[in-house]
């Protein structure tokens, strides 16, 4: 019985405001058009609420259930609340992912994998790629020289799947 291959994962890295989520997208449905199934994960590094205040699930949350799963026709979400232990590593929330063919992950720059930075000339911040070994490609929206990376139009779309295709080894549908 073969294994079906596994889950692919690439990140897109860069400073706030340089248009990570932008991109991210504009990717799926480019990639997604291709046959290719394709999930999210984001880091936020501030608190934030999926929840609204005064809803059932934000209540449950509130009086201290440890989870909370929330389920409809349409969709299902589970809130995990850490209650004063450590962030949950990278590698235990991939293995929460159902597999797909592609993973793309926003954030989570100091993990090794293979990442795209988004450069805006711009935020006038330095390049990541220079101190970041797993950043294998700069997407900007300036010309950049001495970059040891490929450098990639940050607008043309189709050019940055098709990198993200070539550096996984996967192949449209």
């Amino acid at each position: 019985m073969s294994q079906a291959p596994a889950m692919r994962i690439f990140g897109l890295a860069g400073w706030s405001g340089s248009g990570k989520t932008t991109l991210l997208a504009r990717l799926l449905p480019e990639l997604t058009s291709r046959g290719l199934s394709v999930s999210t994960l984001k880091h936020a590094h501030h608190a934030f609420d999926l929840d609204q205040p005064g809803k059932d699930s934000w209540r449950h949350r509130a009086a201290g259930a440890s989870e909370v799963m929330i389920s409809s026709v349409n969709r299902w979400a589970l809130i995990h609340e850490h209650r004063g232990a450590p962030e949950t590593r990278f590698d235990e929330l991939v293995r929460r992912m159902t597999p797909v063919d592609l993973l793309l992950v926003e954030g989570f720059k100091d993990v090794p994998f293979a990442k795209l930075e988004v450069h805006r000339a711009a935020l006038g911040k330095p390049l990541l790629c220079r101190d970041n070994p797993h950043i294998v490609a700069v997407a900007s929206d300036a010309p950049l020289s001495g970059v040891g990376v490929p450098v990639l139009a940050l607008d043309d779309v189709a050019q940055i799947a098709r990198f993200i295709l070539a550096a996984c080894r996967l192949e449209a549908a």
